[in-house]
């Protein structure tokens, strides 16, 4: 395959025909470097992670789904180290190349994913989600991605961070595609939404940086016109602050917990800002887990009042457009926190989340992002199917 792009893994030359017939029949996917494919060995991001793990016995099931559905595996896609970053920068392996705005990131830790459906080396590709790595890439380069609900598809085989978090999705370029794959993995008939009540996270487009809000106005109000009710509410009185800092304790918490053993055997080589954030792990205490647990709870509550009834949140899938490479650090810290601010909403609720690219900002895509109630997946899939040709952004 020509890859100009740097999406996927020069490590691992995969290639898995897929089912003679199927629904998927005659598609082509990646699938990110986290998950299993038998025969190969997988590599995490970490060339440490690819010397100290031997070839695999069986393909992910959520592999084995696409292929046994017709569709080709023909690559690994690229991956941040141990999927612990959102920037899609990974220093051992090179950073793969936005094809939408080459001169900004792809966006992480689905990198390679977002890259590889954007450009069309693919017809979609498998990515995973703990903190917003699918739903990143997917507005940084300008597809449709969803994370869906926590829990909804098997996760045995893929390498973990958080799993209280982790969640497998899929990135493609048009929403019909989007909602097929789906069909493919969830049973349950996905029947119409018709019309939906419609949430404005208001404090969610609140970490929207200024030229971002504005540019997704317009999606917003095509939107507002084609739902049954609008109502504009703030998710986290007490801020979401808060609930980013839930978030963070128990996934970086789980991410040391998962990787503690492995990192002081292999001592790998991690970015600094990786490398950091599990030490910061290791510092987390039981208490600390415990308060940020409870706060959760507290979450999930409040998030099944204002959706369990069938709303539908709509909220900005990252606060703007792909940050320039160049970015200093500063700005980009900044840029991290008002992202977790946003996809922490789903992460903690367990939601499924689906990102529309929605806009351009500067000539860059940016995405707007519904979610719905846990389980409602197929719903989530078939209603972004059908509001797509109202928001998409041309171009």
């Amino acid at each position: 395959m020509q890859d100009d792009f740097g999406a996927f893994c020069r490590h691992a030359e995969v290639n898995v025909p897929g089912a003679p017939e199927g629904p998927l029949a005659g598609l082509t996917f990646g699938a990110k470097d986290l998950f299993d494919v038998a025969g190969f060995v997988t590599g995490a991001g970490s060339p440490e992670w690819l010397r100290t793990h031997g070839e695999a016995e069986t393909t992910a099931p959520a592999v084995q789904a696409l292929i046994d559905a017709g569709a080709e595996l023909v690559g690994k896609t690229a991956v941040d180290e141990l999927a612990f970053s959102i920037t899609g920068v990974n220093p051992h392996y090179g950073t793969p190349v936005n094809p939408r705005c080459p001169d900004r990131l792809p966006g992480g830790s689905s990198s390679g994913s977002g890259v590889a459906a954007a450009a069309g080396l693919v017809d979609f590709t498998l990515g995973s989600d703990t903190a917003g790595s699918v739903r990143i890439p997917a507005s940084y380069n300008g597809v449709f991605g969803i994370r869906p609900t926590h829990g909804r598809l098997p996760l045995e085989g893929v390498v973990a961070l958080s799993p209280s978090f982790d969640a497998a999705g899929w990135l493609a370029r048009d929403a019909a595609l989007l909602d097929d794959i789906g069909q493919v993995y969830f049973t349950d008939a996905p029947g119409a939404w018709g019309p939906f009540d419609m949430v404005i996270v208001e404090d969610a487009f609140a970490q929207a940086l200024p030229a971002a809000g504005a540019a997704l106005a317009p999606a917003l109000e095509r939107l507002s016109g084609l739902a049954s009710s609008v109502e504009r509410a703030v998710l986290a009185p007490q801020g979401l602050q808060a609930w980013f800092e839930a978030f963070r304790t128990i996934e970086f918490a789980e991410a040391w917990a998962t990787h503690a053993t492995w990192i002081g055997q292999a001592g790998p080589a991690l970015k600094p800002d990786i490398r950091g954030r599990f030490e910061e792990g290791s510092r987390i205490t039981a208490d600390e887990v415990a308060a940020a647990t409870a706060a959760r709870r507290a979450i999930v509550d409040r998030l099944e009042g204002v959706v369990g009834g069938g709303g539908v949140l709509v909220l900005p899938t990252a606060p703007g457009a792909a940050p320039p490479k160049d970015a200093p650090a500063a700005e980009l810290q900044d840029r991290r926190e008002r992202t977790m601010r946003i996809t922490c909403i789903a992460g903690l609720g367990g939601l499924p989340e689906i990102s529309i690219p929605a806009a351009t900002v500067e000539g860059c895509p940016l995405g707007l992002s519904i979610a719905a109630a846990r389980g409602s997946d197929s719903r989530l899939l078939s209603l972004a199917r059908r509001l797509a040709p109202e928001i998409v952004a041309v171009g």
